[in-house]
């Protein structure tokens, strides 16, 4: 779960993070104006959308397969053997 809120976290940064490279390649982020006046409604919606298509792939790639049933994990006569589909 930390994975995925970190993953979350950082999809939502990524515009804020790129602005601010740019900000400081230009020279322009001498001044804080840049960012008060920046376009910080623009870089919060792609971020919003970045973050939400995330969740979105995560929910495609992580389904489980149809018609499977989870064995866990068991200790078998000292073997372990992991948890599988069957």
């Amino acid at each position: 779960m930390l994975r995925v809120i970190l993953v979350q976290l950082l999809l939502f940064s990524l515009p804020f993070i790129g602005f601010a490279i740019w900000l400081y390649l230009t020279k322009n982020a001498q001044t804080s104006e840049n960012w008060r006046k920046g376009p910080m409604p623009w870089l919060v919606m792609v971020g919003l959308a970045l973050a939400i298509g995330g969740l979105v792939m995560l929910a495609q790639e992580e389904g489980l397969p149809e018609g499977k049933v989870y064995k866990p994990a068991e200790l078998r006569d000292g073997v372990l053997i992991p948890g599988h589909y069957e």
